[in-house]
């Protein structure tokens, strides 16, 4: 499939002078359209900033981002704007990312308003989002905090997908859910992209999401690429010494199985720089 969003040699670096903290170290990555990079590691690994890179929230000291044949590295906020019909994100925590003061109704209006459409033409918009999310007309009229956690998701979900973008930057969306409204949530992603054809940077810690709703699987660590691939090769056979650490640390329901995971964990040697070079970071 051709490619909607490139990386190429990616550099971010937060702070100035002797403060300097170089958090992306040339990175590179594609998605293509209508497809799912989970993007995967621990906290501070850079994942995070990706997503913000992406979405023009951080600036870029080195590289490029081309979205859709566009050189989108350094846009202005003019730029940037317009990009925002095409680039939607839905964020870690459903309990903070939705305006507690405004209705649904005003929630899922304002994104389409802000790009110019009708007030009459948004709310037919704004009720086919709702069906699409599974949510029940009588939402409109009611505020986030009388819904529970997944339901703030899809309604999250409904906003970013408001603008019928090409790509969704997601980033920890299940993270904040508990793990039934976890694979529900994670389907109805998988729903919505079979139907739409969004593609998404999907951005979690824990190889068992990306794996459910990922086409391809990067993995990152201390800024660096160290392992791309197939979801299922990835998440079955990782190959990078850190890949495989993530794998053992993951969580799973048989007993003999979590046994050998924290068996293969125990066995593998420390993980320092050196190892991540001669490992091929790229």
């Amino acid at each position: 499939m051709p490619d909607l969003l490139t990386a190429h040699d990616l550099r971010v670096t937060y702070g100035r002078g002797r403060n300097a903290n170089e958090v992306l170290k040339g990175v590179s990555v594609e998605i293509g359209q209508g497809e799912t990079l989970g993007l995967v590691g621990e906290s501070g690994s850079g994942k995070t900033t990706l997503g913000r890179a992406v979405l023009g929230l951080v600036p870029v000291a080195g590289g490029t981002l081309t979205f859709a044949g566009e050189d989108v590295t350094r846009l202005g906020a003019r730029g940037r704007r317009r990009l925002a019909r095409d680039i939607q994100v839905v964020f870690q925590d459903p309990y903070t990312s939705l305006n507690p003061s405004m209705t649904i109704r005003d929630i899922l209006t304002e994104p389409l308003v802000a790009q110019g459409a009708k007030k009459k033409d948004a709310a037919s918009t704004v009720r086919a989002l709702l069906d699409q999310v599974a949510m029940p007309a009588d939402a409109l009229d009611r505020y986030s905090r009388e819904f529970s956690g997944g339901q703030r998701q899809r309604i999250a979900i409904a906003r970013a997908l408001a603008l019928d973008p090409k790509l969704i930057v997601c980033d920890e969306p299940v993270s904040a859910l508990d793990l039934s409204t976890q694979l529900k949530v994670l389907d109805l992603f998988i729903e919505l992209q079979q139907r739409t054809g969004v593609a998404y940077l999907f951005i979690s810690h824990d190889l068992s999401v990306v794996r459910h709703v990922s086409h391809r699987v990067a993995v990152m660590y201390r800024g660096h690429i160290v392992e791309t691939g197939p979801a299922l090769q990835v998440t079955d056979d990782p190959q990078h010494p850190y890949t495989q650490r993530l794998w053992a640390a993951n969580l799973v329901a048989d007993p003999a199985e979590q046994a050998n995971r924290r068996a293969v964990r125990q066995s593998l040697p420390p993980l320092d720089d050196d190892a991540l070079a001669a490992a091929g970071a790229t």
